[in-house]
């Protein structure tokens, strides 16, 4: 009798969790895309790259008849932090964000957790190095959808090759803010190409400054570069490392101003809508972008969620790893803005089929963007 009762019990447990999650997969199937509202939380939607992310975001909005909502937060942490209560307030069921440290986050999940709200980061991560407690947090969470970020040692490695390759050994760096989890990853890989290049040439020695830093503006891109080209007069290479693409412009015009744009070559990550003209003209070496399509990918993380299509997100810790694309020359550049700036690389039915990928799918989606990609879908 005592199994009997034992029996009954565990079955009436059993059917009560099929009914619940039946009422909640309901639940999921029956929110209509015109009521669901994805909000932005990002550094600026109207510079260089962030004007781009918003292009693409919009459009996937609009393939998939929901609603967006933006607030510009200009990486001032407790603009960070308020961003998200504020979208929370207004109704969002799902967010996505940067720039965010990993200290900012702890509070954005925290809200998102209490609020029912889910999240997801694009072109960040956060460190399970250097933030273990912040990351079993987002792990935990059953709202943290997961990161959308770039290699970013590697791109910052990639780029300073390109400088070396060219013959520059004197390279000055400039960074935006301090502490940034981007940034510090490309400072890593600004590094480490200069000791490898200076390992396997003994005799050709190259050298990297310590970082000036610029903020998010031109003005700052600008001053920074004035003082590093002051500090050492045989200066032959700029590294503006991101921060939009404003700063970017600011060291570009500042050593224009200098007369110094055939003496000292330029590279930087966030590609500027004039960079084809700029590789032709000499004022730019290099750059990597091309990944304004990285919070696609986190909003269709948080889409995925808010539908019900991802299941619990409870002891996981899901990542996207996006990549960037690099040139070199006004060729190299050519079929990007062929791709990517004169039109999107996805079309309007493409964006609505990413929104049905499971997450295996998505992450395998990011990974195969390249030009390449886009000029094969774009010819079939």
């Amino acid at each position: 009798m005592k199994r009997r009762l034992i029996s009954a019990a565990l079955c009436v447990s059993m059917v009560g969790s099929l009914l619940a999650g039946s009422a909640v997969s309901t639940m999921a199937d029956e929110i209509d895309n015109s009521d669901i509202t994805i909000g932005v939380s990002i550094w600026s939607s109207t510079d260089v790259l962030g004007s781009q992310c918003k292009k693409i975001l919009d459009a996937a909005a609009d393939a998939l008849g929901v609603n967006v909502q933006y607030v510009d937060q200009g990486h001032v942490s407790e603009k960070v932090t308020a961003s998200v209560d504020q979208l929370i307030a207004a109704g969002c069921q799902g967010i996505i964000i940067c720039n965010s440290s990993d200290t900012e986050m702890m509070s954005a999940i925290n809200s998102c957790n209490n609020n029912g709200v889910y999240l997801a980061q694009f072109f960040r991560i956060i460190s399970e190095e250097n933030s273990p407690d912040i990351y079993e947090l987002a792990k935990a969470s059953e709202y943290y959808a997961g990161a959308v970020h770039e290699n970013e040692p590697e791109n910052g490695e990639k780029l300073v090759n390109i400088l070396l390759d060219k013959g520059c050994r004197d390279i000055g760096l400039i960074g935006w803010e301090q502490g940034d989890a981007t940034w510090l990853g490309r400072w890593e890989g600004y590094q480490a190409g200069v000791e490898k290049w200076n390992a396997e040439h003994p005799d050709d020695q190259a050298k990297l400054s310590d970082p000036q830093y610029a903020g998010t503006t031109s003005e700052g891109g600008a001053k920074a570069a004035d003082a590093l080209m002051a500090a050492d007069p045989d200066l032959d290479a700029l590294i503006p490392a991101g921060g939009g693409g404003d700063p970017l412009q600011g060291a570009i015009a500042a050593v224009e101003k200098a007369g110094k744009t055939d003496s000292i070559a330029i590279v930087s990550t966030d590609f500027l809508p004039d960079l084809g003209e700029r590789l032709a003209n000499g004022s730019m070496a290099g750059e990597s972008g091309g990944h304004y399509c990285d919070p696609l990918f986190a909003f269709m993380l948080v889409y995925n969620a808010i539908k019900g299509n991802y299941g619990e997100f409870g002891g996981t810790f899901n990542e996207i790893n996006f990549p960037y694309l690099f040139v070199a020359s006004a060729d190299d550049y050519a079929d990007y803005e062929k791709y990517f700036v004169d039109q999107l690389p996805y079309t309007t039915e493409e964006l609505a089929e990413m929104a049905e990928l499971d997450l295996a799918g998505l992450t395998e989606k990011a990974a195969s963007l390249s030009i390449e990609d886009a000029a094969a879908r774009s010819a079939s």
